[in-house]
């Protein structure tokens, strides 16, 4: 069915150029879900989330090379964009995991393990987005 729907010559070719930006998202979203599910195969959780937590820095450091690129080379295009930035760090990276993570945390009366959870990840995270920005620059 996808497939008649990008070779169809009588489909717009709108809906084509659609078509292809949400299988490059959602491939690049299935690619990045695996690799996080792997970093929480390895990574030990306790008593800290330290996979999301290391998942998310990451992410960040890897949008931030991307947004970089994406500044000084004309040729990065938009599709390569929304593969990498929205597809792969938007499925690798996890703001839900997060926002549940922490309130587990406070559940478990961990308060000041949720406050250092939350600080650490927005302040390493922008350092990390900042970095990786800088660093492809």
């Amino acid at each position: 069915m996808i497939g008649w729907l990008i070779l169809n010559t009588h489909f717009p070719a709108t809906y084509n150029f659609m078509l292809k930006n949400f299988l490059l998202v959602g491939l690049g979203g299935m690619i990045g879900s695996m690799i996080r599910y792997a970093a929480y195969l390895g990574i030990k959780n306790q008593p800290f989330p330290y996979a999301t937590f290391s998942v998310n820095v990451a992410g960040s450091f890897i949008i931030g090379i991307i947004a970089g690129l994406a500044t000084k080379n004309a040729d990065f295009s938009t599709e390569w964009r929304l593969f990498l930035a929205t597809g792969i760090c938007g499925g690798f990276t996890t703001f839900s995991s997060f926002s549940v993570e922490c309130l587990q945390l406070v559940q478990q009366n961990k308060l000041l393990a949720a406050m250092a959870y939350v600080s650490l990840s927005i302040l390493l995270g922008t350092a990390a987005a900042f970095i990786g920005w800088f660093l492809s620059k």
